[in-house]
């Protein structure tokens, strides 16, 4: 249930944000709620407080922001007198996390009639205390919400034990899981697709639909994160959350209504329907990569192993690529096949839903025929298409594929928010529906852990390719084996 209404025009509201100076806030988080001001979508009675260890005073934290976050708002929507009035906004309290009598500070700078958002852009291990030490002060009452960053927890034990020591705090209808994924209007309008037009809905099934790819390659290295990111892998990084959230939309029941628990009940169904895998079928069905040197946009980029703070001797994954299955009607005997990776050819997140081929063609299968694709974009460019095999102009019957364009941009002269903005503004407003329910976390991680300690049991090294390709060979393997191939080699 939703626990909130749009706060009027002029209630307090604090978005009080813990890991204020960090890479998050300055290049996403306030480049998002500066849009959010630009246009008119937070009350007059908004402030932003930002959070941090660093002995600054406000003039401090406003110089960082003024030299850091204006590069991430596209040019044409920065306006100098507008984020001059933005700044104003902002505040800047200085605490340790760990001491709960710092806390006393913070509730010193905030107003006692505040609704407050408290958004924990922070290592998850300091989730538990900063909950803690906002209830020791009295900072938490029955309209708080907390936005909490991925990733929650590497494992099961450790995801329940972080969802239970928040619950001490805050009702879960208080508690916002993000994932700025559900936030992109593509993703949104999966849900319009299927579920507001009957030509898609009801070929939304086997046997219409032959299989499912998802998508997400990043260009980039392993970066500034490795001390994270050689604890988590893309496993815990990407698949558990990312890759899963856009599984559930794609093959989710149609809910009763849009209510949040309503669609997340449905999400839930979802991953309790994926099947299990086995050893045999960890080994069988999923595929460990680790980018070594080679070349991206041109220039010469080293391995992984070679990245500053990552051991010379890792085994993390910097890509995978999995078989899934889910075991309803629905879906019986389509596999869903997902991938993540680093150092990629191209950046996109894309999903295909490739529809069955007939069962006769009239017209054979020669060179050029292909099955019809729905092709939804993600980024760097959000669309989506629809491939079909047309005639082409001239004499005889010879067909070849076009792509019929679904254009969002132009369908509606509403502009298109950012995802974190959109995701923002839900928390805002109580919007819970874009948000993951506990027990889907717990449900993700029931089915991801298994894998993950399957690698372990059968002592699965990654294995390398080149940095600039689209992975192993063993990936192409994967999926030729039920005759298909990945969109690109298509």
């Amino acid at each position: 249930m939703n626990i909130a209404t749009t706060p009027s025009n002029n209630a307090v509201i604090e978005i009080i944000i813990f890991g204020g100076a960090g890479d998050l806030s300055t290049r996403k988080l306030l480049p998002a709620l500066y849009m959010a001001h630009l246009h008119d979508e937070l009350s007059d009675g908004t402030r932003i407080i930002g959070v941090g260890r660093q002995d600054w005073t406000r003039q401090d934290y406003l110089d960082l922001v003024n030299s850091h976050s204006p590069s991430f708002v596209e040019p044409s929507e920065f306006d100098d007198g507008a984020w001059q009035k933005f700044l104003n906004r902002l505040d800047y309290v200085k605490l340790n996390l760990s001491l709960a009598d710092d806390y006393h500070k913070l509730k010193a700078a905030s107003s006692a009639s505040a609704l407050r958002v408290f958004y924990l852009a922070t290592a998850p291990s300091l989730f538990t205390v900063v909950c803690a030490n906002l209830s020791s002060v009295g900072l938490i009452d029955d309209r708080s919400r907390v936005v909490l960053e991925k990733p929650l927890g590497t494992d099961l034990a450790s995801a329940r034990a972080i969802n239970a020591d928040v619950a001490r705090h805050f009702k879960e209808e208080q508690v916002y899981r993000i994932d700025h994924y559900l936030g992109k209007e593509t993703v949104q309008n999966l849900v319009a697709l299927r579920f507001g037009n009957a030509i898609f809905e009801t070929l939304w099934r086997a046997p219409y639909i032959r299989s499912v790819q998802i998508t997400v390659a990043e260009t980039v290295g392993v970066g500034s994160r490795a001390g994270f990111y050689d604890g988590a892998g893309a496993m815990r990084d990407m698949v558990q959350n990312h890759l899963l959230q856009l599984l559930c939309i794609v093959a989710m029941e149609p809910p009763i209504s849009l209510d949040a628990d309503d669609m997340r009940d449905e999400k839930l169904k979802v991953l309790r329907s994926l099947r299990k895998m086995s050893l045999a079928d960890i080994k069988r069905d999923t595929v460990r990569g680790q980018y070594v040197e080679g070349t991206s946009d041109g220039q010469t980029v080293k391995a992984y192993r070679q990245e500053d703070g990552v051991p010379a001797a890792s085994s993390s994954e910097t890509f995978v690529a999995l078989r899934a299955q889910i075991n309803n009607a629905r879906w019986a005997n389509v596999p869903f096949f997902l991938r993540t990776g680093k150092r990629m050819q191209k950046r996109q997140s894309e999903i295909i839903i490739e529809f069955a081929e007939q069962p006769f063609s009239i017209f054979g299968n020669g060179p050029g025929s292909e099955p019809s694709r729905l092709i939804i974009s993600l980024q760097p460019q959000e669309s989506i298409q629809l491939s079909m095999m047309v005639k082409e102009p001239g004499s005889g019957m010879t067909l070849h594929p076009v792509k019929l364009g679904l254009d969002l941009q132009s369908s509606s002269d509403k502009r298109r928010a950012d995802a974190y903005e959109r995701l923002l503004l839900d928390v805002i407003k109580g919007r819970l529906t874009q948000f993951m329910r506990r027990d889907q976390l717990e449900a993700a991680w029931m089915w991801v852990e298994p894998i993950i300690d399957g690698w372990q049991s059968l002592d699965d090294k990654p294995r390398n390719y080149p940095a600039g390709s689209w992975g192993p060979a063993a990936s192409s393997a994967l999926i030729a084996r039920d005759n298909l191939a990945w969109f690109e080699e298509a």
